[in-house]
């Protein structure tokens, strides 16, 4: 039997400033790669087809982001500012999140194996791109004001 002090003293704890910062950064991180996915099937269309493709897949990340990536990233950083002051380093999602982020990387996995054109892949991972991109936003936002204060 493990001793809980023991468990206490080997677990990352870090301020929660830190939590929101590592929320930012990997939303940021995971956006700018599939931006730059995107950007490669994108690449090997005619300008014309590639531009219409590029614009609609902006628009479409920014509605994601207004209508679903802003209330989950806010919905994350009400949950830890809720939580001690100094908590474990993965705490920065929920537990549920870590599943959700390995269906979206089977998802992710599936849809660049199947047979859908390049301008169709790039449109859905630019939109999902920029939508996590402006969403880390609010993470970043939170973090200045958390350590303003």
């Amino acid at each position: 039997m493990i001793n809980n002090s023991l468990m206490d003293k080997c677990r990352p704890a870090v301020a929660r400033h830190w939590l929101l910062l590592m929320a930012g950064v990997l939303w940021s991180a995971v956006g700018v790669m599939l931006c730059e996915m995107a950007s490669y099937w994108f690449s090997s269309l005619d300008w014309p087809v590639s531009g219409i493709g590029a614009a609609m897949g902006f628009g479409a990340g920014a509605i994601i982001y207004r209508y679903g990536f802003s209330r989950i990233a806010e919905r994350n950083i009400r949950r830890i500012l809720q939580k001690p002051e100094r908590m474990c380093f993965f705490a920065f999602q929920a537990w549920r999140s870590y599943i959700l982020i390995a269906v979206m990387i089977l998802l992710g996995y599936a849809l660049r194996h199947s047979h859908l054109p390049g301008f169709l892949l790039a449109f859905i991972y630019l939109a999902m791109g920029t939508g996590l991109a402006l969403g880390s936003s609010l993470y970043y936002e939170r973090v200045f004001r958390e350590m303003r204060s």
